[in-house]
């Protein structure tokens, strides 16, 4: 099933207005999922987290950085929630990319346009680490598309930020998505985010993974 949240395609995108759009998509979709704790691989300086700690439906949220600059920013950003409900929110550095470092026990997982900096021979890691051992009722997925990028003017073959290890086209997106949701036992549906073109999709692709019951029982 693919659901589209795309606007029609006039003037590009601003980037601060896609980002926003990216955390609206993202936080919905958790919302709406009805989870109660969440883990956000990936935080960067804290955007998601900033908007996810109003949320009172999340009682346990988890942000989790590799980069120690990033996670010093949010830290900051995040400060006088850190201190007055430190409980219930905490920020971590770590990759999820080694055995037993991804924490199980989270209703959802969230990772906004992360993949795409994960070195490709070290994706099966991080797939089996969140899908096979921590294993959330819902995960949240966003990453460029790769067919977007002829209108922001990158040369054939140009990633837009020197980080990217990849960044898929949508055929290549889904069909990662699929197996992943065939080989661990979910469902998903894809989603497109920031103005639509008629030919080259959406600049943000998107997919929600939801656990099938019989798997959430096993």
């Amino acid at each position: 099933m693919i659901a589209v949240f795309c606007g029609e395609y006039g003037a590009m995108d601003q980037p601060l207005a896609l980002h926003q759009a990216r955390l609206n998509y993202v936080l919905g979709s958790l919302v709406n999922s009805h989870a109660r704790s969440l883990l956000d691989i990936g935080c960067g300086s804290g955007a998601l987290l900033k908007q996810a700690v109003v949320e009172t439906q999340f009682r346990r949220i988890l942000g989790i950085e590799v980069s120690p600059r990033a996670l010093a920013v949010a830290r900051r950003e995040l400060a006088d929630h850190l201190r007055a409900d430190a409980a219930r929110l905490s920020l971590v550095q770590g990759s999820c990319l080694e055995d037993d470092t991804t924490p199980a026990g989270f209703d959802a997982a969230a990772l906004v346009e992360t993949i795409e900096h994960v070195d490709p021979r070290r994706l099966a890691a991080l797939e089996h680490n969140l899908f096979g051992r921590a294993r959330p009722g819902t995960v949240v997925i966003t990453t460029p598309n790769h067919e977007y990028n002829l209108l922001y003017g990158l040369k054939p073959g140009e990633l837009r930020d020197a980080d990217h290890r990849f960044e898929w086209n949508r055929s290549r997106f889904r069909a990662w998505s699929l197996r992943l949701a065939r080989q661990y036992g979910y469902r998903v549906m894809f989603s497109g985010i920031g103005e639509a073109h008629p030919e080259h999709g959406c600049p943000t692709q998107a997919a929600r993974f939801s656990r099938l019951r019989e798997q959430a029982a096993a």
